[in-house]
Protein backbone atom coordinates (compact mmCIF):
# COMPACT_ATOMS: atom_id res chain seq x y z
CA UNK A 1 0.00 0.00 0.00
CA UNK A 2 2.84 2.44 0.98
CA UNK A 3 5.12 1.39 -2.08
CA UNK A 4 1.51 2.20 -4.35
CA UNK A 5 1.32 5.63 -2.74
CA UNK A 6 4.71 6.04 -3.50
CA UNK A 7 4.43 5.67 -6.90
CA UNK A 8 1.37 7.32 -7.82
CA UNK A 9 3.20 10.60 -5.55
CA UNK A 10 5.89 10.21 -7.91
CA UNK A 11 3.57 10.15 -11.22
CA UNK A 12 1.75 13.01 -10.20
CA UNK A 13 5.08 14.71 -9.37
CA UNK A 14 6.49 14.21 -12.85
CA UNK A 15 3.76 15.49 -14.05
CA UNK A 16 2.97 18.38 -12.53
CA UNK A 17 6.56 19.18 -13.84
CA UNK A 18 6.01 18.44 -17.21
CA UNK A 19 2.52 20.26 -17.89
CA UNK A 20 4.10 23.76 -16.85
CA UNK A 21 7.19 23.25 -19.37
CA UNK A 22 4.75 22.17 -22.20
CA UNK A 23 2.68 25.23 -21.65
CA UNK A 24 5.90 27.51 -21.74
CA UNK A 25 7.00 25.79 -25.03
CA UNK A 26 3.29 26.50 -26.46
CA UNK A 27 3.69 30.26 -26.07
CA UNK A 28 6.58 29.99 -27.53
CA UNK A 29 4.92 30.68 -30.87
CA UNK A 30 2.05 32.21 -31.86
CA UNK A 31 -0.51 31.83 -35.09
CA UNK A 32 -2.35 34.58 -36.01
CA UNK A 33 -5.13 35.42 -38.78
CA UNK A 34 -5.64 39.55 -38.24
CA UNK A 35 -4.15 42.77 -37.64
CA UNK A 36 -5.93 42.42 -33.47
CA UNK A 37 -4.06 38.86 -33.12
CA UNK A 38 -0.60 40.10 -34.34
CA UNK A 39 -0.83 43.27 -31.98
CA UNK A 40 -1.80 41.02 -29.44
CA UNK A 41 1.09 38.45 -29.87
CA UNK A 42 3.98 41.61 -30.51
CA UNK A 43 2.68 42.34 -26.64
CA UNK A 44 3.76 38.58 -25.20
CA UNK A 45 6.95 39.01 -24.81
CA UNK A 46 6.87 35.12 -24.07
CA UNK A 47 6.44 34.56 -28.10
CA UNK A 48 9.13 34.39 -29.97
CA UNK A 49 8.07 33.71 -33.57
CA UNK A 50 4.76 35.23 -35.15
CA UNK A 51 3.12 33.09 -37.82
CA UNK A 52 0.72 34.30 -40.16
CA UNK A 53 -1.92 31.67 -41.03
CA UNK A 54 -3.48 34.00 -44.00
CA UNK A 55 -2.79 37.40 -45.65
CA UNK A 56 -3.30 39.85 -43.97
CA UNK A 57 -4.75 43.78 -43.65
CA UNK A 58 -3.57 46.29 -41.32
CA UNK A 59 -5.23 50.00 -40.87
CA UNK A 60 -2.35 50.94 -38.76
CA UNK A 61 1.41 50.86 -38.45
CA UNK A 62 2.08 47.32 -36.94
CA UNK A 63 5.40 48.67 -34.26
CA UNK A 64 8.07 45.41 -33.30
CA UNK A 65 9.29 46.56 -30.08
CA UNK A 66 10.97 43.56 -28.69
CA UNK A 67 13.05 40.58 -30.29
CA UNK A 68 11.05 38.17 -32.32
CA UNK A 69 10.49 36.63 -35.50
CA UNK A 70 7.99 37.37 -37.82
CA UNK A 71 7.54 34.20 -40.19
CA UNK A 72 4.85 35.42 -43.11
CA UNK A 73 5.18 32.11 -44.75
CA UNK A 74 4.50 33.84 -47.81
CA UNK A 75 1.30 35.46 -46.83
CA UNK A 76 1.09 39.19 -47.39
CA UNK A 77 0.49 42.21 -44.90
CA UNK A 78 -1.32 44.88 -46.97
CA UNK A 79 -2.47 48.43 -45.60
CA UNK A 80 -6.01 49.47 -46.39
CA UNK A 81 -6.42 52.61 -44.03
CA UNK A 82 -5.68 56.11 -45.26
CA UNK A 83 -2.73 58.70 -45.40
CA UNK A 84 -1.97 62.04 -44.29
CA UNK A 85 -4.49 64.93 -42.70
CA UNK A 86 -6.56 64.66 -45.61
CA UNK A 87 -6.95 61.15 -44.96
CA UNK A 88 -6.65 60.46 -48.75
CA UNK A 89 -6.91 56.90 -50.16
CA UNK A 90 -3.73 57.27 -52.13
CA UNK A 91 -0.44 55.75 -50.53
CA UNK A 92 1.44 58.29 -52.76
CA UNK A 93 0.56 60.93 -50.20
CA UNK A 94 2.99 61.04 -47.29
CA UNK A 95 1.43 59.74 -43.71
CA UNK A 96 4.76 57.86 -41.83
CA UNK A 97 2.37 54.86 -43.02
CA UNK A 98 5.33 51.94 -43.02
CA UNK A 99 3.79 48.18 -42.60
CA UNK A 100 6.52 46.98 -40.25
CA UNK A 101 8.88 49.57 -37.94
CA UNK A 102 11.26 48.02 -35.95
CA UNK A 103 12.04 50.28 -33.23
CA UNK A 104 15.23 49.77 -31.09
CA UNK A 105 15.56 46.33 -30.69
CA UNK A 106 16.55 42.92 -32.92
CA UNK A 107 13.97 41.43 -35.23
CA UNK A 108 13.93 38.99 -37.88
CA UNK A 109 11.43 39.03 -40.86
CA UNK A 110 10.95 35.87 -43.10
CA UNK A 111 9.25 34.85 -46.54
CA UNK A 112 5.96 37.70 -46.40
CA UNK A 113 4.80 40.34 -48.70
CA UNK A 114 4.92 43.59 -47.34
CA UNK A 115 2.36 46.36 -49.49
CA UNK A 116 0.13 49.52 -49.85
CA UNK A 117 1.74 51.65 -47.58
CA UNK A 118 4.12 54.50 -47.91
CA UNK A 119 7.11 52.40 -47.32
CA UNK A 120 7.20 48.57 -46.37
CA UNK A 121 9.72 48.46 -43.86
CA UNK A 122 11.06 50.74 -41.35
CA UNK A 123 14.23 49.91 -39.39
CA UNK A 124 14.87 52.64 -36.83
CA UNK A 125 17.97 52.11 -34.65
CA UNK A 126 17.37 48.48 -35.17
CA UNK A 127 19.39 45.34 -36.35
CA UNK A 128 16.96 43.36 -38.92
CA UNK A 129 17.44 40.00 -40.60
CA UNK A 130 15.82 39.32 -43.73
CA UNK A 131 14.99 35.46 -44.77
CA UNK A 132 13.62 33.69 -47.84
CA UNK A 133 11.55 35.75 -49.83
CA UNK A 134 10.60 39.28 -49.35
CA UNK A 135 8.44 41.06 -51.36
CA UNK A 136 8.34 45.41 -50.44
CA UNK A 137 6.14 45.81 -53.78
CA UNK A 138 3.27 48.33 -54.39
CA UNK A 139 4.71 50.61 -51.80
CA UNK A 140 3.74 54.87 -52.44
CA UNK A 141 7.86 56.11 -51.64
CA UNK A 142 9.70 53.02 -51.57
CA UNK A 143 10.33 49.54 -50.05
CA UNK A 144 12.60 50.01 -46.53
CA UNK A 145 13.89 52.62 -44.42
CA UNK A 146 16.94 52.61 -42.52
CA UNK A 147 17.03 55.37 -40.11
CA UNK A 148 17.20 57.05 -36.94
CA UNK A 149 14.23 58.20 -35.32
CA UNK A 150 13.71 61.00 -32.23
CA UNK A 151 15.89 59.73 -29.17
CA UNK A 152 17.71 56.80 -31.16
CA UNK A 153 21.54 56.79 -31.33
CA UNK A 154 21.89 53.56 -32.47
CA UNK A 155 22.46 52.94 -36.08
CA UNK A 156 20.12 51.25 -38.36
CA UNK A 157 21.28 47.55 -39.43
CA UNK A 158 19.83 44.82 -42.00
CA UNK A 159 21.43 41.51 -43.17
CA UNK A 160 20.39 39.11 -45.27
CA UNK A 161 21.44 35.33 -46.23
CA UNK A 162 23.28 34.87 -49.92
CA UNK A 163 19.94 32.95 -50.78
CA UNK A 164 17.40 35.73 -49.71
CA UNK A 165 15.28 37.09 -52.30
CA UNK A 166 14.08 41.20 -52.32
CA UNK A 167 11.28 41.64 -54.66
CA UNK A 168 10.60 44.95 -56.01
CA UNK A 169 8.63 45.40 -59.03
CA UNK A 170 7.65 48.98 -58.32
CA UNK A 171 11.19 50.61 -58.01
CA UNK A 172 12.18 53.42 -59.44
CA UNK A 173 14.88 56.11 -59.29
CA UNK A 174 11.64 57.86 -56.78
CA UNK A 175 10.94 55.01 -55.13
CA UNK A 176 13.92 53.00 -54.01
CA UNK A 177 14.33 49.32 -52.51
CA UNK A 178 16.62 50.77 -49.96
CA UNK A 179 17.63 54.44 -48.36
CA UNK A 180 18.89 56.03 -45.90
CA UNK A 181 17.20 59.65 -44.57
CA UNK A 182 19.91 62.66 -44.69
CA UNK A 183 19.04 63.33 -41.10
CA UNK A 184 19.93 59.88 -40.20
CA UNK A 185 23.44 58.60 -39.62
CA UNK A 186 24.58 56.33 -41.86
CA UNK A 187 23.63 52.96 -41.76
CA UNK A 188 24.53 48.92 -42.41
CA UNK A 189 23.53 46.40 -44.42
CA UNK A 190 25.26 42.93 -44.51
CA UNK A 191 25.00 40.06 -47.13
CA UNK A 192 26.35 36.80 -46.72
CA UNK A 193 28.72 37.74 -43.71
CA UNK A 194 30.37 41.16 -46.18
CA UNK A 195 28.87 44.36 -44.51
CA UNK A 196 28.63 47.78 -46.60
CA UNK A 197 27.75 51.22 -45.84
CA UNK A 198 24.97 52.92 -46.95
CA UNK A 199 26.05 56.51 -46.64
CA UNK A 200 22.99 59.53 -45.36
CA UNK A 201 20.78 60.44 -47.84
CA UNK A 202 21.81 57.64 -50.26
CA UNK A 203 18.99 55.86 -52.25
CA UNK A 204 19.73 52.28 -53.88
CA UNK A 205 18.07 50.33 -56.20
CA UNK A 206 18.25 46.17 -55.82
CA UNK A 207 20.97 46.31 -59.44
CA UNK A 208 22.98 49.48 -56.95
CA UNK A 209 23.14 46.67 -54.16
CA UNK A 210 24.05 43.92 -56.27
CA UNK A 211 26.98 46.25 -57.57
CA UNK A 212 27.84 47.69 -54.09
CA UNK A 213 28.50 44.21 -53.08
CA UNK A 214 30.11 42.91 -56.38
CA UNK A 215 33.37 42.43 -56.03
CA UNK A 216 34.51 40.62 -59.47
CA UNK A 217 34.99 37.11 -60.21
CA UNK A 218 38.76 36.04 -59.60
CA UNK A 219 40.08 34.35 -62.11
CA UNK A 220 40.09 30.57 -62.41
CA UNK A 221 42.87 28.29 -63.06
CA UNK A 222 41.34 27.40 -66.50
CA UNK A 223 41.29 31.64 -67.48
CA UNK A 224 44.98 31.49 -66.13
CA UNK A 225 46.21 28.07 -68.42
CA UNK A 226 44.73 29.56 -71.25
CA UNK A 227 46.73 33.63 -70.71
CA UNK A 228 49.82 31.35 -70.43
CA UNK A 229 49.26 29.73 -73.46
CA UNK A 230 48.60 32.70 -75.01
CA UNK A 231 51.80 33.89 -73.61
CA UNK A 232 53.83 31.08 -74.82
CA UNK A 233 52.48 31.22 -78.23
CA UNK A 234 53.08 34.76 -78.86
CA UNK A 235 56.96 34.76 -76.87
CA UNK A 236 57.32 31.44 -80.17
CA UNK A 237 55.65 33.92 -83.19
CA UNK A 238 58.13 36.21 -82.07
CA UNK A 239 61.38 34.07 -82.04
CA UNK A 240 60.59 32.68 -85.15
CA UNK A 241 59.99 36.14 -87.07
CA UNK A 242 63.11 37.26 -85.29
CA UNK A 243 65.13 33.99 -86.60
CA UNK A 244 63.76 34.71 -90.36
CA UNK A 245 64.77 38.19 -90.27
CA UNK A 246 68.22 36.79 -89.41
CA UNK A 247 68.79 34.78 -92.12
CA UNK A 248 67.07 37.69 -94.65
Amino acid sequence: MFKKLITTLTISFALMMIIPISNVHAEAKSNVSNQDELKEALADESIKTITLDTDIETTEKINITRPVTIDGKGHKMKYVGKFGAEQSESNTVWGGIYLLQVYKTTATIKNITLTGGNAALLINGSQVKLEGKIDVSGNGFGGIELSQGANVDEISKISMDDDTQIINTTESKENPTFWVPEDSDDAIITIAGISKTIESGEELSLIEVEALFDTGNPPTGDSINFTIMLGLIGIALFLSSYKNLKQN
